[in-house]
């Protein structure tokens, strides 16, 4: 391994097996050496020049002759670009291509991360060129062929913060016929911002678009994936002004069912900017001042919640999973530093939203299933054979009395939560209940959506941030025209398309899994849409990498300013080396390591997702409340850990405020959000992978008191030993 880097894709021939029954191997061959360049600090020791990468996966310092330094100075994040591989008896060599700055220096993590996950953050020339030709509003040549919608009361409904509006809505009531054979329901518009009418397929902004495949979010800032000129400026349905879009028209019964839709473009004019906070306080109170702000626009939103309503109803006869989760949101002063992490609040004007959302993305589907063009469906498939057998175990385990079929239904999840959810054990059900899922994907196969409990389902409400979104509507208004919509295949100018696929053979086909249902045989067409397909849902887990790893490295600076404080929380996960406690005031999430626990042996129960001490019975699961110290912090690794604080310590400083619940685990806490959302907080998919836990640390973070925040796992089934500090 001393010969091979993070990323390298080698041969590697099993020799052995070790006690647990895990494979072990060899190096055999170096297939090929990554060509991403590092990030680190550099440093000079004993007048040698050398980078410690910033990801310590990498494992080795890379080595930086007196001629290469650049202009960095001692202490500066670098970008190394490797000169020469290791080798089995001398390190990397390179040289600094970027000095980013000093590691203090505000918006530094956000620098490291994009380059860390290889985000694009620069857009072309070209496609900055070809932006500045654009106009600067809707020109009459646009409005050929479009509904003219300008005297609509469409309106925009977004969170206080956002910049770019690319979805507005309107609903009316709707009735068909007379008397008691009368049809009742609901005329629903869901206007979205018609950004194929500008980008064009090909073009440079198209070729960039698609290299990014979404917008990554981070705390303070974005990189979106359309130059601002498009994303908040001509495709952003701003209030009182002309705007070109693509409709869903769907009228949809009192019981929530969709009965007709049909899709058109057209020209709007947004009647009003909204936010969720203005249109929760108005829904609950029609004669309060937000309310008489906007008397002329009550009607319109009172209809809209209407609609929301009967899509409820439509919603949990499904059965659609729904769990209630805490989202939370990083507030940073203007150097960048975390002032505070609040709940972010979801109310009714959310979820009125989100189901509009829904509705029309289900109608996105279902066209061009109907159609029979193809296209990117949004799919979630049920869980494995392994995850259920792991939930029917856990079930049993814990007596609860339901568990789930071999072939479960989402009303089946959904049960099981609703039956639980007042039980003081709820936090732990649920959050294994959400475990066993698996990760939604981009496919031109249609496995249908698991978890929201639909039989095709696509993204079509976000073409500003997504490209997925892009290509549903091109293939929409291809279908709608008669036409077929095709990926750009050749050369120029769509070699990037090529190239990308290419680059999925090699690397980012393994990040996602594919659906279950394979095609036996693939024409050109559909290799290209399943190419474009593993290529989006890579990127949007690139995104989430790379707004994670920001997230985690802003907690930890925050939480080294609180070194020895003392704060409760609740175990959010519990694995055979420790228990994860995510803080209730702050909602950092941090480890206690197994050897904090206590002088005594414990077991780790998988079946019941717990840690129990053998000479004692205290157990640690799921939704346990305890009582931690904040004992280290490591900022390059992005770890916090904690210690555990009981009233027999000597070591608190203070009496304890909540003893640990392990025994019968009454308390109860927000579960941690494993929801996967849409850019604006809206689509409630979800996020079904397990969070990695306890990666081992390499390289330089590996030496002094590294052992304790390393992740060794103890065996399952044997007694390890705990040595209380």
């Amino acid at each position: 391994m001393r010969a091979v880097l993070h990323k390298d894709r080698v041969k590697v021939r099993i020799v052995r097996s070790d006690r647990k029954g895990r494979p072990e191997g060899r190096v055999v061959e170096i297939v090929e050496r990554s060509a991403q360049p590092i990030i680190g600090r550099l440093l000079q020791e004993s007048g040698v020049w050398l980078v410690a990468p910033e990801d310590k996966r990498y494992g080795q310092d890379i080595l930086i002759p007196k001629g290469a330094t650049s202009v960095a100075k001692p202490g500066q994040v670098v970008v190394v670009e490797l000169v020469e591989p290791p080798a089995l008896f001398g390190q990397p060599v390179g040289r600094i291509k970027e000095v980013l700055g000093e590691v203090d220096d505000p918006g530094m993590e956000i620098e490291i991360a994009v380059r860390k996950y290889s985000v694009p953050h620069e857009f072309s020339q070209t496609c900055v060129a070809l932006a500045r030709t654009l106009p600067d509003s809707v020109r009459p040549a646009d409005r050929a062929g479009r509904v003219d919608l300008t005297d609509v009361p469409l309106v925009t409904i977004d969170g206080e913060d956002a910049r770019d509006f690319d979805d507005a809505v309107y609903c009316e009531p709707y009735s068909k016929g007379r008397g008691k054979s009368a049809i009742k329901g609901w005329r629903l518009l869901v206007a979205i911002a018609d950004v194929s009418h500008y980008v064009e397929t090909g073009s440079a902004i198209d070729v960039d678009a698609y290299d990014r495949a979404t917008s990554v979010y981070f705390p303070r800032r974005v990189i979106p994936m359309l130059p601002e000129k498009l994303s908040n400026g001509l495709c952003s349905l701003n209030p009182e002004v002309d705007r070109l879009c693509m409709v869903c028209d769907m009228l949809i019964t009192e019981d929530g069912e969709v009965s007709a839709y049909q899709f058109y473009p057209a020209v709007m004019w947004s009647h009003a900017r909204f936010t969720y906070t203005e249109v929760a306080a108005i829904l609950g109170n029609t004669k309060g001042p937000e309310a008489n702000k906007r008397r002329e626009r009550v009607d319109d939103l009172l209809n809209l919640h209407g609609v929301f309503q009967a899509l409820l109803k439509s919603r949990q006869k499904r059965g659609a999973v729904d769990f209630e989760t805490t989202e939370t949101q990083i507030v940073c002063d203007e150097n960048g530093r975390i002032e505070k992490i609040v709940p972010r609040t979801r109310n009714v004007a959310h979820r009125v939203i989100e189901e509009a959302m829904l509705a029309a993305n289900v109608c996105s589907a279902d066209f061009i299933a109907q159609s029979k063009h193809p296209g990117l469906f949004r799919v979630h498939e049920g869980p494995t054979p392994e995850k259920k057998e792991i939930l029917r175990n856990y079930l049993k385990a814990i007596g609860l009395g339901m568990t789930i079929s071999d072939d479960p239904s989402p009303g089946e999840f959904q049960a099981i939560a609703v039956a639980t959810k007042d039980r003081p054990d709820a936090q732990q059900i649920h959050s294994m209940l959400l475990r066993s899922m698996q990760q939604a994907i981009y496919t031109p196969i249609n496995s249908g959506h698991f978890g929201l409990a639909f039989d095709a389902y696509t993204h079509f409400t976000s073409p500003i941030r997504r490209y997925p979104d892009l290509l549903v509507h091109r293939v929409i208004k291809a279908s709608l025209s008669g036409a077929r919509y095709q990926l750009p295949t050749l050369p120029t100018p769509g070699e990037a398309h090529a190239k990308l696929a290419r680059r999925l053979e090699k690397g980012l086909a393994s990040k996602v899994k594919e659906p279950s249902e394979k095609p036996r045989k693939a024409s050109a067409e559909g290799l290209a849409w399943q190419a474009a397909g593993l290529h989006c849902s890579a990127n949007e887990r690139r995104a989430d990498e790379a707004s994670r790893d920001v997230e985690a490295w802003l907690k930890c600076k925050y939480m080294k300013e609180h070194l020895g404080e003392e704060y409760g929380g609740v175990v959010t996960s519990a694995t055979s080396f420790g228990l994860f406690v995510t803080l209730d005031a702050m909602y950092v999430e941090g480890l206690v390591h197994i050897t904090e626990l206590g002088g005594e042996y414990f077991r780790f129960d998988e079946a019941r997702q717990e840690l129990r001490g053998e000479r004692t019975g205290t157990r640690y699961a799921i939704g346990t409340r305890v009582r931690i110290q904040v004992s280290r912090v490591d900022l390059d690794g992005r770890k916090i850990d904690f210690r555990l604080v009981n009233e027999h310590d000597g070591f608190a400083s203070r009496p304890v405020a909540d003893k640990p619940s392990g025994r019968d685990g009454k308390a109860r806490a927000p579960m941690a959000d494993r929801f996967e959302t849409d850019a604006g907080g809206r689509t409630p998919l979800f996020q079904l992978e397990s969070r990695k836990r306890g990666a081992s640390k390499t390289g330089r973070s590996a030496k002094a008191g590294a052992a304790k925040s390393s992740g060794r796992a103890a065996p399952a089934s044997k007694k390890t030993s705990r040595k209380k500090r």
